[in-house]
């Protein structure tokens, strides 16, 4: 938890200025205890945040969630999971210190995305909310539409053009819906992520109709990083979408299924654009980490 490495950082220090007082430091003596504070200082900025912005594709099975960590510490959750999460997903959040979450998104009201986040929002301190304006009529949705109104919360609709307030060093661009139709995974919100010469595509469950609004748009699709469309379902991640993003590295976020995700259609597609390709049900949680210049790739296994 962050608070007890913080806590220790603290003592750490008040130990190393007693040892010194108590020993009689000279000179050099203290030259070593300034570098050894000077660690110590670098460890609690890493626990606030380190520098770096952290993308983090959360293992919850057939369902979708990423947390992300700014480089200086905000948060923002996209998705949750299925029902069966809410649990995991209070325990992922509890895992990397996160009590407070500065943006939540709904991609859309499918319950492999939002089916956690009733109870996400029901336990920590809440931000901002993003929704697309779609309906559901599910009990999923229900609870949380419950959840959002019993916290005093208001929705505020996720649509293409909005640039998002999160971290003075990111860039968050909410690039779809671009168009509103009734297929609910077409409303999809899609996100784009910025932190200096990086960059992450987010896309939910967006398929060939939303990723063809989002090319004729003329936005920068360009981004290193590819969440793969609606867990490699052969409906998304179209050759003119991918042609567009030019991803190095995408992340399927699948579990075990029964409708064939991710297809062969799809990985092929990746295989033939060297793309790099991660997935939750072979590598479990995979986080993605850029110091604005490059990247960090650890798996879960």
């Amino acid at each position: 938890m962050i608070r007890q490495k913080t806590c220790w950082t603290v003592i750490g220090v008040f130990l190393v200025f007693l040892s010194v007082l108590l020993a009689g430091c000279s000179a050099a003596n203290w030259e070593e205890v300034a570098g050894r504070l000077a660690e110590n200082t670098s460890v609690a900025s890493e626990v606030e945040g380190d520098g770096q912005l952290r993308v983090i594709f959360l293992d919850v099975g057939q369902g979708a969630s990423q947390l992300l960590i700014s480089p200086s510490g905000h948060t923002m959750l996209i998705d949750a999971g299925n029902n069966d999460q809410e649990q995991a997903m209070l325990d992922y959040l509890r895992s990397y210190g996160v009590n407070h979450l500065d943006i939540v998104i709904g991609t859309h009201p499918d319950a492999d995305h939002i089916g956690g986040l009733d109870r996400v929002i029901d336990r920590l301190d809440i931000g901002e909310i993003y929704m697309p304006r779609i309906q559901s009529n599910t009990k999923t949705y229900e609870s949380l539409l419950n959840s959002i109104r019993n916290k005093g919360l208001k929705v505020k609709t996720a649509k293409a053009g909005l640039e998002l307030a999160w971290d003075e060093q990111v860039k968050v661009s909410m690039i779809a819906p671009v168009t509103v139709t009734d297929d609910s995974n077409n409303m999809s919100a899609v996100v784009k992520v910025t932190y200096g010469r990086t960059s992450f595509l987010l896309t939910g469950d967006a398929e060939s109709e939303s990723e063809r609004a989002m090319l004729e748009s003329g936005v920068n699709l360009r981004a290193d990083v590819m969440l793969v469309g609606h867990h490699g379902s052969k409906s998304s991640t179209t050759a003119k979408f991918l042609n567009a993003v030019k991803p190095k590295y995408a992340v399927i976020q699948v579990g075990e299924n029964s409708y064939g995700h991710p297809t062969k259609t799809i990985l092929d597609r990746l295989s033939k654009q060297q793309v790099e390709v991660y997935r939750n049900d072979l590598q479990g949680t995979v986080e993605i980490a850029s110091d604005g210049e490059g990247y960090r790739i650890t798996t879960e296994r």
